[in-house]
């Protein structure tokens, strides 16, 4: 039975109505996942001095990997975030010159100064107290790593089975990079100038950027969207050019 032109059209316009909706699912942003970590944030290089935001960026390597140089300051935040860009920085200062006032140079060694931030009572994990900011110098050979200067000044450490940094000084007592609950960390701020990935302390930052909903994205939606549209025209058009 041939079809008239109003059904073809009618047809048309329920495809492209059907692709607009794909499209705008499409469109709507995914609720980001917050996890609760430990953030791992550089210092100025050595010799600058801090900024009014305490002079921290978030590293880009992680502890095992990083070798600063003497003089120089890694900072470590315990923080609720779904990345980087929203971790809060340590809430105190990277002042090389105050941390390691009282550890003397010595030749073949080199300082590198810590500042271990155990976050807010809203970031901690049910049922626990963080510790106070703390910071500490540790010496090191030269080539010695970000994570060598924890493990010599600021155990226990705890690592997971894939060399994630899980705990500092023993805190938290339990969990890794673990998904927080709806709120948590609300509130806390980063402080200024005082707050750890990236390479975060190790892969924590890593996912916590990462997208892991499993759910289609938005760009293959909105292609599945186009095929529909450009496929529903195709179709119509040559139905007309037979008729």
């Amino acid at each position: 039975m041939r079809r008239s032109p109003r059904s073809r059209s009618a047809r048309l316009l329920g495809a492209l109505a059907l692709a607009g909706t794909v499209t705008a699912l499409g469109a709507a942003p995914a609720q980001a996942q917050d996890y609760r970590y430990w953030s791992f944030w550089d210092g100025p290089a050595a010799g600058a001095s801090a900024s009014k935001d305490g002079g921290w960026s978030y590293a880009t390597e992680g502890p095992a990997t990083s070798r600063p140089r003497d003089g120089a300051v890694a900072g470590f935040r315990f923080t609720v975030s779904a990345g980087s860009a929203e971790a809060s920085r340590p809430r105190r200062a990277a002042d090389f010159a105050t941390i390691c006032a009282k550890t003397p140079a010595e030749d073949g060694r080199k300082r590198v100064g810590l500042v271990l931030d155990f976050g807010t009572k809203a970031e901690a994990p049910r049922g626990e107290t963080p510790p106070d900011i703390r910071t500490e110098c540790a010496r090191l050979p030269e080539d010695g790593t970000v994570g060598d200067a924890l493990a010599a000044v600021a155990g226990p450490l705890r690592y997971d089975a894939n060399a994630l940094l899980c705990a500092i000084s023993g805190y938290p007592k339990a969990g890794c990079a673990e998904k927080a609950e709806p709120g948590a960390g609300a509130g806390s701020g980063s402080g200024s100038p005082e707050p750890g990935g990236s390479g975060s302390a190790s892969a924590a930052g890593k996912q916590a950027d990462g997208d892991d909903s499993g759910g289609p994205s938005a760009g293959l939606i909105g292609g599945i969207a186009a095929v529909v549209v450009l496929g529903a025209a195709a179709g119509w058009q040559a139905r007309r050019r037979r008729g």
